[in-house]
């Protein structure tokens, strides 16, 4: 096979993960990892992008559980860079694979969403899997060449607020931890601001500039109020500008 029919065969096995029912999901993940062994240039590609990775240090900073208000809460979230998301959405898999992390304890744990499997698997394939699968097609956009021609800038634009998205995500839980063991903070005044955070979130993934801007100022009255300033909020105050540019 050549790249171009190599990249076509690993989105075959995604799509396939993606479209399956949840009782083959751990089957079809075997199988893209076969793909990726099967396939010599996906295969450099993924032992490039795990070669220096911290696995470990990064599902410290992509597996999250933060305290959301009287509840504790986990999520994930992908990393930045198109390297790093490769390598994470990897490394779940080989440790989906290799039962070193037990696949239905992760979807309830991390992608709770209704509380049932279905709705879970559904969420992780759309946060991880689909992350994987841009960020190759992203990698080998021009061995894809009239394939990716007419659809380049509606992936490009969904790849970049993906990616704002997660950077967000990662920065408000950032922020509810500064608030959660903020001691100086009244607990009545917590639970308001972790809720404005946890909104904020949601209007972020929803592309509601408007409601997005209401809760910034509501969050901003709610720091001068408590004179809680932490060293974050600069950054995801221009994460959030940068990505109202985009919807």
């Amino acid at each position: 096979m050549n790249t171009k029919e190599q990249v076509l065969s690993f989105f075959e096995k995604c799509d396939e993960l993606k479209n399956c029912k949840f009782i083959m999901a751990t089957t079809k993940i075997k199988d893209i990892l076969r793909c990726i062994v099967n396939c010599p240039d996906i295969y450099r590609l993924f032992e490039d992008v795990t070669k220096d990775f911290n696995y470990p240090y990064a599902k410290s900073k992509c597996l999250i559980t933060v305290n959301d208000g009287a509840y504790k809460r986990s999520y994930c979230v992908m990393p930045q860079t198109v390297a790093q998301r490769l390598a994470f959405a990897f490394c779940l898999m080989v440790e989906f694979d290799s039962e070193t992390l037990d696949f239905n304890e992760f979807l309830s744990r991390y992608f709770p969403e209704d509380g049932s499997y279905f709705a879970s698997y559904h969420a992780f394939c759309d946060t991880i899997i689909k992350s994987m699968r841009d960020a190759v097609a992203e990698v080998f956009k021009d061995e894809l060449g009239e394939l990716s021609q007419g659809s380049s800038g509606e992936n490009s634009a969904s790849t970049a607020k993906a990616g704002f998205i997660s950077a967000i995500n990662l920065a408000i839980s950032e922020e509810k931890q500064f608030i959660s063991t903020n001691t100086a903070i009244p607990d009545a005044e917590k639970e308001g601001g972790l809720i404005i955070l946890t909104q904020l979130l949601e209007a972020v993934k929803n592309c509601n500039a408007q409601l997005i801007n209401a809760l910034l100022c509501g969050y901003n009255f709610f720091i001068l109020y408590n004179k809680c300033v932490s060293g974050g909020i600069a950054a995801l105050i221009r994460e959030i500008t940068e990505f109202e540019q985009l919807i």
